[in-house]
Order: C-alpha cells, then structure tokens, then sequence
C-alpha cells in the first residue's frame, strides 16, 4: 500500500499526497435508454475528462483547475445535458447554468440564463476571480464573458437532434388533456455534469454546468448555478449535484450534505446518503450527486437507475460506471 502523508490545514486533517477527481454526467439515465454505442460513447467521454482533471492534479495544479478541465470535457460531449448536449426550453432554445466553488477561500462563481457561452464553466470560474460578484445572468454575464475573451458560439452550436426530439415529445404531451394538471415528469430535470477536486495540497472544489430541464419556461433556474443547492465546497467536503432541481434548493442540498460532516461529525457516506436518499426524496424529488472529503473519501449516492459517474487517483486510471446495479470500486 501507497504511504500517506497528512497535516492539519485549518483545524482539518487532509491527505498530501493522494490527489482525487470525480466526475458526473448526470442522474436519472434508466435501462433502455442508450444504445450500445451511446453507452460507449459516455463511457469514453467520463474517461477523457478524469484524464483531463487529473492531469492537471499531477501537475501540482490546485483543485479548480482539475474541476474546469473536467467540467470543459463534459460540457463538449453531446451526450450530456451540458454544453454542446443541452436539453431545448418551451421556446426551442437553449439556456445554460453553471458554478463553482474554491474550498480553501470560499469564493464561488456562478452564471445563469446563458445562450453563447461555449465553456460555462470557465465563465464561472472568471466571474469567482476577476469580477465583485458571485453570480451574473443573460446578457450581462454574456457581456462579461466577451470582455474577458472567454468563447461564444452563434446558439446553434448547442443544438443536437436528440434533444430536438426529446422537446417535440414533451410539447406533444403538454397537448394532452389534463397535461397541466399533472406532475411534471421527473426526468425531464436530470442531466447535470460536475466534478469534485481535492489537490496535493489538501485542496478542494466543486462545479456543476447544464442545460436545465426539457420544455423549462419563464426563464426558470434550477439548483446547478445556486452556490449550496447544487454545488459546495468547503475545507472538509466537496459536492456537485445532479437531480430535480427545485428540491435540491429547497433543502440546500449540496451545503446540507458538508454542513452534517463538519456540524454532527457525520462521514461523508452517512450525511450524502442522508440528503439525496432521504431528504430530497421526502420534500417531493429525487436524484444524485457526488461529494469528496479532505481524506480522500468518496461518495456517489443517487436513487434512480443509473448516474453517469467516475473517478481517478493516485494509480491514474479512470474509473466509470452508469448503472445502479454495476460495481463501482470506492477510492
């Protein structure tokens, strides 16, 4: 076994020498739902962005800069409702949301509402660094992503016709009597990607980006750009969140989760299992997240039939898995 090395960063106990990177595509995928070449295709698209993430890990970055990485690889893989895969609006549009957060400072940026930003990660990240703010939305995040020469793309880069079709099947079941009186289906609010980082230097961060939720109206947000609903860090834990987004900030979720391991003691298992499986279900949604401690241990919990989810350590090689049921070694 790997020696370790440890020391106390502000009253914490981190590992030195193990960096970490986990990754998701998103909760809510059900059997049936991939072809074997989509299937292989998320796989591959996991595996290049913890190749990414940790590359930057080996190379003594800090955590942000593994989670950006990542983060940038899923949002460019049309498989994910992030980036270049992004779900359609009502209005056949669409509209991208995203943060991050630095463990170590708790600084954070976030962005909502956005149309031409490539990479909404990487606007995140220059609003937490180089701008008072903490979150910017519409045109003017996308005013400030130009000054800051981040990559904008004419709206039509993010259409694929997959999620085309998903918008025409939800309109065409809007049209259905009673449609309006009914639950909104749930999964029409999975698809997140994220990742979690912690660095050789006891170092974490979070980030989220997506596409929403299938047929949104009203300019509607969900939990992936709010900073503690679908994203946290701190100096002990680490989580991105993907699932229904209104009851992930109705239970401030992701802080929930880090909130336990530093208030009650709770491990980082017991207090993630506790939010997504308990306490999100029991306000009304469902779905998963990722989150990481400073000791290096990982938790994947998630309460539908499969999360898109990975991770990477010290032996660099990518671990994936989709489904519930396939086994997935822990770090």
């Amino acid at each position: 076994m790997a020696r370790r090395d440890f020391a106390v960063r502000d009253g914490v106990l981190v590992a030195l020498d193990r960096p970490l990177l986990v990754v998701h595509g998103g909760a809510g995928v059900e059997p049936g739902d991939l072809t074997a070449e989509e299937e292989q295709a998320a796989r591959a698209a996991l595996a290049e962005a913890l190749r990414a993430g940790y590359a930057r890990l080996q190379a003594g970055m800090p955590a942000l800069d593994a989670v950006t990485a990542a983060v940038t690889v899923l949002e460019d893989a049309p498989m994910f409702n992030a980036g270049r895969g992004a779900v359609f609006t009502h209005d056949g549009r669409n509209e991208l949301d995203t943060s991050i957060m630095d463990g170590a400072s708790g600084r954070a940026g976030a962005a909502a509402g956005l149309h031409r930003v490539r990479n909404p990660i990487t606007l995140a990240r220059a609003i937490m660094e180089k701008s008072r703010h903490v979150m910017m939305v519409g045109d003017g995040a996308e005013q400030f992503a130009r000054e800051q020469g981040i990559a904008l793309v004419d709206p039509s880069y993010f259409r694929t016709e997959k999620r085309w079709r998903q918008l025409q099947q939800a309109l065409q079941d809007d049209s259905k009597p009673h449609a309006l009186h009914s639950d909104a289906p749930a999964r029409a609010y999975f698809g997140t990607v994220g990742a979690v980082a912690l660095d050789a230097d006891g170092r974490l961060a979070a980030g989220t980006s997506t596409g929403g939720m299938t047929n949104k109206r009203y300019g509607r947000v969900g939990d992936s750009p709010i900073i503690g609903a679908g994203t946290w860090a701190d100096a002990r834990c680490a989580v991105s969140g993907t699932g229904w987004g209104e009851f992930y900030i109705r239970t401030a979720a992701a802080h929930e989760i880090c909130a336990r391991v530093r208030l009650s003691g709770s491990s980082l298992a017991r207090a993630a299992d506790e939010v997504i499986n308990r306490l999100v279900p029991q306000a009304g949604g469902d779905g998963g997240a990722i989150a990481l401690d400073a000791q290096g241990k990982a938790a994947f919990p998630f309460n539908t039939g499969g999360m898109y989810r990975g991770w990477i350590g010290a032996d660099g090689v990518p671990h994936v898995a989709i489904w519930r049921d396939e086994p997935l070694p822990l770090p």
